[in-house]
C-alpha cells in the first residue's frame, strides 16, 4: 500500500500572528508547527505502515522553511518528503492550493491520500475535498476512526454533527482526518538523526502536472480578503442555574447523551 499524506506548516498561534498589508499571513515572521489535524492524518498513515508495511510519502506546499515539517514527519517514521515551493505559488487560497497539490500528487502512485480536516490558520476544511475533486477520487471527510482496510477498500467511522457514519470506499480514495482520530507519536532519537540527513525532494511549478497557470498563486485565487484579524470574539454560550447538584448532574448527563458523547 502506498499512502500520501498532505501536511501544512501553520503559525503557532500561541506566539501570535502577523499579517501582510494585503491581508495574507506573514508566514516568514512567525513560529510554526505542523497542523494538528494533518499530524493526526500522518499518525493514521504510520499505523497503517506498522500494520501492513505501507510506504508513506509526505507532501507539503509552502516556503522553503516548510521543509521543517517534512523532517518532523520523517523523524516520526515517514519514508519520503516532498516540498512544493515556488514564488508563483505564493498567496494561494484554498482553490489555488488544492490545484497545486493535485498537480503534485499526479506524479505519485497512491492507494490512499490523507489530509487534515482543516488548517488552524484558515479553518475552511476545503482543501482536502477539493484535491479529491481535482483527482477524481472518492472522499470520506471528518474521519475519526479507520475501522478496516484491505487491498480494495477502506472502512471509516466519520463524524457527523451529533452522530456518526460508517462508510466504505473503494481505493484509491482520500480521507480528511480529525485531530481526534488518534494521538500522534513522538519523534524518536534515531528518527531525528536520520531526518536531519534525509534528502527532501523539492518540486517547483515545472514539476506540477496538468494544471493551468491561471489557477496558481495569488492571481489564481478567487478568494478576496476583506479583513483579517487574530482577535475572535467567542459567543456567550448557554448559561443555566441548577437549583441543586443533582439537577446539575442530570442536565449535564442529558446533554452528553443527546450529543452521543456517551
Amino acid at each position: 500500500m502506498k499512502i500520501v499524506v498532505c501536511v501544512k506548516q501553520v503559525p503557532d498561534t500561541k506566539g501570535g500572528v502577523e499579517f501582510n498589508p494585503d491581508g495574507t499571513l506573514n508566514r516568514a515572521a512567525m513560529l510554526t508547527i505542523m497542523n494538528p489535524d494533518d499530524k493526526a492524518g500522518l499518525e493514521a498513515a504510520l499505523r497503517l505502515k506498522d500494520q501492513y508495511g505501507a510506504e508513506v510519502t509526505v507532501v507539503t506546499m509552502g516556503l522553503p522553511k516548510a521543509e521543517d515539517v517534512l523532517r518532523e514527519a520523517l523523524a516520526m517514521g515517514a519514508d519520503k518528503g516532498i516540498l512544493v515551493t515556488d514564488r508563483v505559488l505564493g498567496g494561494a487560497d484554498t482553490w489555488a492550493t488544492s490545484t497545486t497539490l493535485a498537480g503534485a500528487l499526479r506524479n505519485l502512485d497512491s492507494d490512499l491520500v490523507i489530509t487534515g480536516r482543516q488548517a488552524i490558520d484558515g479553518d475552511t476544511a476545503q482543501v482536502g475535498p477539493q484535491i479529491a475533486e481535482h483527482l477524481g477520487l472518492p472522499v470520506i471527510s471528518y474521519a475519526e476512526e479507520i475501522v478496516a482496510v484491505d487491498e480494495k477498500s477502506i472502512t471509516v467511522k466519520r463524524q457527523y454533527e451529533d452522530r456518526y457514519h460508517i462508510l466504505k470506499a473503494q481505493l484509491p480514495c482520500l480521507l480528511t482526518a480529525l485531530a481526534e482520530l488518534n494521538e500522534p507519536r513522538y519523534m524518536t532519537p534515531g528518527g531525528i538523526f536520520d531526518a536531519v540527513d534525509a534528502e527532501i525532494t523539492v518540486w517547483g511549478r515545472a514539476d506540477l502536472k496538468d494544471i493551468d497557470d491561471g489557477n496558481l498563486g495569488l492571481k489564481g485565487s478567487p478568494t478576496k480578503i476583506a479583513k483579517a484579524s487574530d482577535k475572535v470574539r467567542k459567543g456567550a454560550g448557554e448559561k443555566v442555574s441548577p437549583e441543586s447538584p443533582d439537577e446539575a448532574v442530570s442536565y449535564i448527563m442529558d446533554k452528553l447523551v443527546t450529543k452521543h458523547i456517551i
